[in-house]
């Protein structure tokens, strides 16, 4: 007979897979164009394949992946259109956010953004980018938390989700000062609380690199679209060899 800890036991592990390829997807353990295969992500995960569809039908919800077929979970390319769109809806939100928070923020709450941007540093002097990624997601939620606004904070994550994996893609090839630079403002801002401060610090956070990131998206844009265009001409050649076989027949 069933009962209620079966049902809250496939909860549970449904909420821990979703919250382990979330996380993966943040820190650029997958990057974009790539295939998120449901049998082998569940072999390396210990678990059925059924909790890995559900979180990454999850995720193709909150568009963290695509779904191009019934098996065939990708993570985004972003086209450069959408890529700058993302772009100015992060400048504005995370910037309302950050000034918001140097009116709200406690004292608890600016400690750990501290601690968070020291981490950060530490992550990035011992060369350990997949520590350092996950503490600017970390920095910039926790910013956009302490704003005290819920349904900002969720667009925030939304966006972020879209562009965590094109961020760790290019992520290597900021320098120190980008990386943190602006984050060390932010804060400075916060303690002084300073609203426009934050709000500049932050706008120039995410807009440095942009040329960077810009420039990268194109380059992805144009090896993706080529790829497009020889899975179709794979899929004419099926259906041209299919058409001679029936006529063949």
């Amino acid at each position: 007979m069933n009962t209620p800890f079966e049902s809250l036991s496939h909860v549970n592990l449904g909420k821990s897979v979703y919250a382990m390829l979330r996380e993966a997807l943040a820190a650029g353990r997958f990057r974009p164009n790539d295939r998120l295969r449901i049998r082998e992500l569940a072999l390396q995960l210990g678990t059925s394949v059924t909790p890995v569809r559900d979180a990454m039908l999850q995720l193709v919800q909150e568009e963290a992946l695509v779904l191009r077929s019934p098996r065939d979970f990708r993570v985004p390319v972003l086209s450069v259109a959408r890529y700058l769109e993302i772009r100015a809806l992060r400048v504005e939100l995370e910037g309302l956010g950050a000034a918001e928070a140097a009116q709200r923020i406690d004292a608890a709450t600016l400690a750990d953004l501290e601690r968070l941007l020291q981490a950060n540093e530490d992550a990035i002097a011992r060369h350990d980018l997949a520590a350092a990624l996950q503490c600017n997601q970390a920095f910039h939620l926790g910013l956009a938390q302490a704003a005290g606004m819920p349904t900002l904070k969720r667009f925030v994550d939304h966006l972020w989700m879209q562009t965590a994996p094109l961020i760790a893609a290019g992520y290597a090839a900021f320098t120190p000062d980008m990386r943190v630079g602006h984050h060390r403002e932010i804060i400075s801002a916060l303690r002084q609380r300073d609203s426009a401060a934050a709000r500049r610090a932050i706008e120039q956070d995410i807009l440095d690199g942009g040329a960077q990131m810009l420039a990268y998206v194109m380059r992805l844009e144009r090896v993706h679209a080529g790829a497009v265009e020889q899975d179709m001409d794979e899929q004419d050649m099926d259906e041209q060899d299919k058409e001679q076989y029936e006529q063949s027949l």
